[in-house]
């Protein structure tokens, strides 16, 4: 199966401080890949020296087989887990921007962006501004934004954070639909449980090295352990480390 994604002996260091240690994974085309570790293990990092956003102390971060570039090739959506719309506008409005920056035309754009209110049962608020929205309502603008163009590669981070149950299961069911059209999926979550229902291979990060890679069984077989929570314990201990994952 072809790389979409290739990480090759990726350093950072941040003054005298070295974020990333020699780290390489690879994802593959179509797969859905959980990006894991506790906060400061060097997700962020990475994922802003894909995006071209951090010049690499060392190695190589490709994506389509060469660094990234809004017009390299890849239909990319990223969902950062930090919202990042102009909350002074309508939600409408808001997406048909965006939509006609991804290459929509107006019309699709606003047809694309009613579809999708109309599925997360935000239509109803589509002339508000957006920040007469909730934080999670934000969040489901914010994932229709990314994913309104069918974009081969989504990048999310912590996207169901915050949200109830029944949200929660609304957005998985989305994400699912678009990995069943063959998009690739990169997760950046702490809910396990998540990570194990849809990923088909993970990467644990600790101190900005791979703890853990390979397929979820490969993982737990490895750790001998029945679950990733259970994996996650391991690696990281029980203490306040595992706990400000």
């Amino acid at each position: 199966m072809t790389n979409i994604l290739e990480v090759k002996n990726f350093s950072m260091t941040f003054g005298s401080t070295k974020v990333i240690n020699n780290l390489s994974f690879e994802v593959k085309k179509g797969e859905t890949f959980g990006f894991l570790g506790s906060n400061g293990s060097g997700k962020t990092t990475t994922i802003r020296a894909l995006l071209g956003l951090y010049e690499p102390t060392g190695g190589e971060l490709l994506i389509g087989g060469k660094p990234y570039s809004v017009d390299g090739g890849v239909r990319l959506g990223y969902l950062p887990e930090e919202r990042g719309l102009y909350k002074k506008e309508s939600v409408l409005d808001t997406m048909v921007y965006f939509g006609q920056l991804k290459g929509l035309s107006r019309q699709d754009a606003q047809q694309v962006s009613m579809d999708y209110l109309k599925r997360v049962e935000l239509d109803g608020k589509a002339h508000l501004k957006l920040d007469k929205l909730s934080g999670g309502q934000q969040q489901k603008v914010q994932l229709g934004i990314t994913i309104m163009d069918d974009p081969e590669l989504l990048i999310l981070d912590e996207p169901t954070k915050g949200f109830d149950p029944v949200n929660r299961r609304l957005l998985m069911d989305i994400i699912e639909e678009h990995q069943a059209k063959g998009a690739t999926v990169i997760m950046v979550s702490h809910q396990m449980d998540e990570v194990e229902r849809l990923c088909d291979r993970i990467i644990l990060l600790k101190n900005g090295k791979s703890a853990a890679y390979g397929t979820v069984a490969e993982v737990k077989k490895k750790y001998h352990m029945k679950s990733l929570d259970d994996v996650f314990l391991h690696v990281y201990g029980s203490g306040e480390e595992a706990q400000n994952a």
